[in-house]
């Protein structure tokens, strides 16, 4: 077995393990993941990003401390190695829907269509319809629709200006990486969501939603609002090209509606909870759209779905090592962190914020936008923030609030911090660097977002 397959093997353990520990509560079946997922780690040696070190040799010194500390130590290894767990089965269901959607003519002509937009309407149609893709496409989204942007915008389409060239390229990566970076606000399916309601079991999706739409809308109106002042505007001239239709681009969203419709109902049918319903959904979204694909080779297209679905497995899985490690080794602190840090020795810390009230969730959304400019992932300090915040017996700062407030901060620093994985796919394919995208082409956006963003916390926790 090469290492791909095996790698893709030990995950696909991993997966069902943790699935079966959380429908029915089986602990010998999360030890089995547990196991799995060490295996898996051993076989990623020589492959990680420095980050994915760094917070893999973190989780290794705080577990030398948890065994030092804590009153009853194997059980709580267990329980944050079980999150560990948990998170990488969330990385790979997801990433299931890149198979088919990698494929699809559908989403190469919803790309070409909002690309050869008319300049005044590129703007909200790129941006919503990477906000959608990014739900499906995670990261992959910026590499597809980067490379298209690069094909599509040449000097011969600029009619020979340079200028103009070079202002498409900002406007159009702007609004590539701002609508990415909505994604984990609007999906109930995203990874911030999953961060969010895996660490607050009292809170639902619905009660974010209010927040989180919300602040999107925020963002959105703002990145619209600030691209439109800011320009520029050549004069139209040379020949008109006529404007594609958007109807594939709907037909992706009715797509889209099924299969988060799909997550909604399995939580509502087995009772349980969302990130879980996802963690079902999304695999079964995948190999449904991959059968329609291949409906014409009989049988609804399933056996061809499944025999593709395990031909091109390690191919899917080869890359995503490093998101595996980032997101569960961040879960693992978090839940290390809570159970040593004792509530009360942040007394004097409390002292300070309690009398802030729900200012202490505009804070939050700053500590992740703030901590990210130096390379700590937003991953990480909004997994540790959401389980220790809720746990300090602040007036006015409820569950909703606290996890609202740090999903916008992690949005907020994928659209600034150059150390994000974002800013650095966006400055390959630019060739500009990275700080000059987070820092000067997106300063006025940011400069006018985080107030307002700000006051909508404050107004909607009044």
């Amino acid at each position: 077995m090469t290492s791909a397959r095996l790698r893709a093997a030990l995950l696909i353990v991993v997966t069902l393990t943790t699935l079966s520990h959380l429908v029915i509560g089986s602990t010998i079946m999360q030890a089995v993941g547990v196991l799995a997922l060490i295996t898996y780690l051993v076989t990623l040696r020589g492959r990680l990003s420095p980050m994915a070190r760094g917070l893999l040799l973190a989780a290794g010194i705080l577990t030398v401390v948890a065994l030092w500390l804590a009153e009853a130590p194997w059980r709580l290894l267990f329980e944050a190695a079980g999150r560990f767990a948990f998170f990488a089965t969330f990385v790979l269901a997801l990433s299931l829907l890149r198979l088919p959607a990698y494929r699809s003519r559908l989403v190469r002509r919803c790309g070409e269509a909002m690309l050869l937009q008319p300049p005044g309407r590129r703007y909200p149609i790129l941006s919503a319809g990477s906000a959608l893709f990014g739900i499906i496409l995670n990261i992959g989204v910026l590499n597809l629709f980067a490379g298209m942007i690069e094909k599509s915008n040449t000097l011969a389409a600029a009619q020979g200006r340079a200028w103009v060239q070079q202002a498409r390229q900002r406007r159009m990566m702007l609004a590539l990486l701002r609508g990415f970076s909505l994604a984990p606000l609007i999906s109930p399916m995203g990874i911030g969501v999953a961060v969010v309601l895996s660490n607050l079991h009292e809170l639902r999706w619905i009660d974010l939603a209010p927040y989180v739409i919300g602040a999107a809308l925020v963002i959105f109106l703002v990145g619209w609002a600030v691209d439109h002042l800011t320009g520029p505007h050549p004069a139209a001239g040379g020949v008109k090209h006529p404007v594609p239709s958007l109807a594939p681009l709907g037909q992706f969203c009715l797509l889209l509606l099924s299969i988060v419709s799909l997550v909604f109902l399995l939580s509502w049918v087995f009772d349980v909870r969302l990130p879980i319903a996802a963690l079902v959904g999304a695999p079964l979204g995948a190999l449904g759209w991959l059968a329609c694909q291949r409906r014409r080779l009989g049988m609804w297209g399933l056996p061809a779905a499944l025999a593709s679905l395990r031909r091109q497995l390690p191919w899917l899985v080869a890359p995503i090592g490093n998101e595996v490690v980032v997101l569960g080794a961040a879960g693992y602190l978090g839940h290390l962190c809570v159970a040593l840090v004792p509530v009360a020795s942040l007394g004097p810390l409390q002292g300070l914020i309690e009398p802030l009230g729900a200012a202490n969730a505009v804070l939050a959304m700053l500590v992740v936008v703030g901590l990210a400019q130096v390379g700590i992932n937003p991953i990480v300090t909004v997994t540790l923030l959401v389980g220790l915040l809720p746990s300090l017996p602040i007036e006015g700062l409820s569950p909703a609030l606290v996890g609202a407030s740090l999903m916008v901060g992690w949005a907020l620093a994928l659209m600034s911090s150059p150390m994000t994985a974002s800013m650095l796919i966006l400055s390959r394919f630019t060739g500009v660097a990275s700080t000059c995208i987070g820092y000067r082409w997106n300063a006025r956006f940011l400069l006018a977002c985080i107030p307002l963003l700000s006051g909508w916390f404050l107004f909607i926790s009044w």
